[in-house]
């Protein structure tokens, strides 16, 4: 994935040629970026001679294979390239980077389309779905993957030595993107960032090289590549860091429509005793009446409490106490498990679905204005919205143990992220996608007080039209690392080729 997968600091029209005085940096101090020539699909007979350069298939609208390659599991919306090349190694990426910039055509990069925020219109897609190389080094507790390695493949590679990366709650999630924004996943407030492990970035340059970042290296673009992202280059593979970790106590309590205040209450009360060896967070439902869900989900309104706890289970069951205390669960599977069932935690969808989602990272939350989340998100709320808490602190904020982390990530200091979603119908997204912002900016505005900034991996789905996308632009980092920022992408890609979208995660 690019570098493009973490963040931007403004919105930016992929097919428009780019002012130079645009305020990249919303401090007041724009990059002196230059401004390519306006849009020329290549020739044929240029894109054939590409297409005999790399190892990888190379596709042109209408031939194909060109939808299916372009599509990712963000159903909502697609890249709509003139040109994509399906990139088998890091050779393949950095050819077709050379073809884009010889004819000025902003470059994209896909994965997996999780995160797909601004679709490309025409340009060159390079598509990494075929690079998933992995391989662990249990000697040295360390991990390398190519740029379409999912989270999945890491986990499963890593099991039989009792290692485990930073991976999220989704295994079919890729490792690149996710890194890129920072990366907080089930083990978050025990190890911190999966940003924070990184050791090694392998990159494709603006100008087409193939280059090896690290600390010592470049500790400039090493720190802007992890958790500040730009359009700094495609990253073609991460070495990072294992952790010890082979079991987890962990799983879901989950509470009916009748407990859902005294579980939140409870839950928020909880959060400030637990030990940096627990994560968690909760989340809110309602479950549509459909006949293809269990009929214990349908139509109901629901607070899972999902638990990863890296101690033993006789541990972690006095640890949840005071919340099975708030009264009887429809639901109950905390247990021991292996770490390669952690992705049941979350029991995140598998299937592609159009989606849009934002967040607010806070320093503090009280029980009134979560109850008010709950109720804005509820039954009542003119669109399915699933509502996320996440219990953030310990090793996100101090760094792993051993020093701080390296990375941009914005915003170590809060407490908690709150994060909204909503599916999109196929009849009607433009008008649900209105209705859908609406609902969100709302449920957001009851924590307003406690208000840091955002998360740039929670932003998901379509954000190019929203009446306040300079503040999200700008809310993902502060201001000195925004400067720091705008600086790094004048350097290494001042002709602009990895034309930026912003929130792409």
């Amino acid at each position: 994935m690019t570098t493009t997968d973490a963040l931007a600091t403004a919105p930016l029209d992929p097919t428009a040629p780019l002012d130079p005085t645009a305020p990249l940096d919303p401090t007041g101090s724009p990059a002196p970026l230059t401004p390519p020539a306006p849009l020329t699909p290549p020739a044929p007979d240029a894109v054939a001679d590409l297409a005999r350069r790399v190892a990888g298939p190379v596709f042109r609208p209408g031939d194909e294979g060109y939808d299916a390659e372009r599509s990712g599991f963000q159903a909502g919306h697609r890249h709509r390239p003139a040109v994509i090349v399906g990139a088998t190694d890091a050779a393949d990426v950095a050819a077709a980077v050379a073809f884009a910039r010889a004819r000025h055509l902003p470059v994209a990069v896909q994965a997996t389309g999780h995160g797909l925020s601004a679709a490309t219109d025409g340009g060159l897609l390079i598509s990494t779905r075929r690079m998933t190389d992995v391989t662990v080094d249990p000697a040295t507790a360390t991990a390398r993957v190519a740029a379409g390695a999912v989270w999945g493949q890491v986990v499963e590679a890593a099991a039989p030595h009792g290692l485990a990366p930073l991976n999220g709650s989704s295994p079919g999630v890729g490792v690149v993107s996710y890194t890129l924004g920072g990366g907080v996943g089930v083990l978050a407030r025990t190890y911190g960032f999966a940003a924070d492990h990184v050791r090694a970035v392998d990159l494709v340059t603006a100008d087409a090289r193939r280059v090896r970042v690290t600390a010592d290296r470049d500790p400039d673009l090493f720190w802007g590549l992890l958790g500040g992202g730009h359009g700094l280059g495609v990253v073609t593979g991460l070495e990072f860091g294992l952790v010890p970790v082979a079991r987890l106590y962990g799983g879901q309590l989950v509470f009916g429509a009748e407990r859902i205040d005294d579980a939140l209450t409870a839950y928020l009360r909880w959060t400030g005793t637990v030990p940096d060896t627990l994560t968690s967070s909760l989340g809110l439902i309602v479950y549509p009446d459909l006949p293809q869900l269990p009929a214990a989900l349908r139509g109901r309104h629901l607070l899972q409490i999902r638990i990863a706890f890296t101690g033993g289970a006789e541990e972690g069951e006095r640890l949840v106490a005071p919340l099975r205390a708030v009264g009887p669960t429809v639901g109950d599977d905390l247990r021991e498990m292996p770490y390669e069932e952690s992705h049941t935690i979350h029991r995140d969808p598998s299937d592609p679905h159009a989606y849009n989602g934002d967040n607010v990272l806070l320093d503090g939350l009280d029980a009134a204005a979560l109850h008010r989340v709950a109720a804005l998100a509820g039954p009542a709320a003119p669109v399915m919205v699933v509502t996320q808490l996440n219990h953030l602190g310990g090793a996100l904020a101090t760094g792993p143990k051993g020093g701080a982390g390296a990375g941009a990530v914005g915003h170590r200091d809060a407490r908690f992220a709150l994060r909204v979603l909503s599916p999109l119908g196929d009849a009607d997204p433009e008008g649900d996608l209105a209705t859908v912002r609406k609902v969100h900016a709302e449920v957001l505005a009851a924590v307003e007080p406690w208000r840091l900034g955002r998360n740039v991996n929670f932003l998901l789905g379509e954000q190019r039209g929203r009446a306040d996308a300079a503040e999200v632009a700008r809310s993902t980092h502060g201001a000195a690392a925004r400067a720091r920022l705008a600086d790094l992408k004048a350097a290494h890609d001042p002709e602009n080729v990895f034309r930026f979208h912003p929130y792409e995660a």
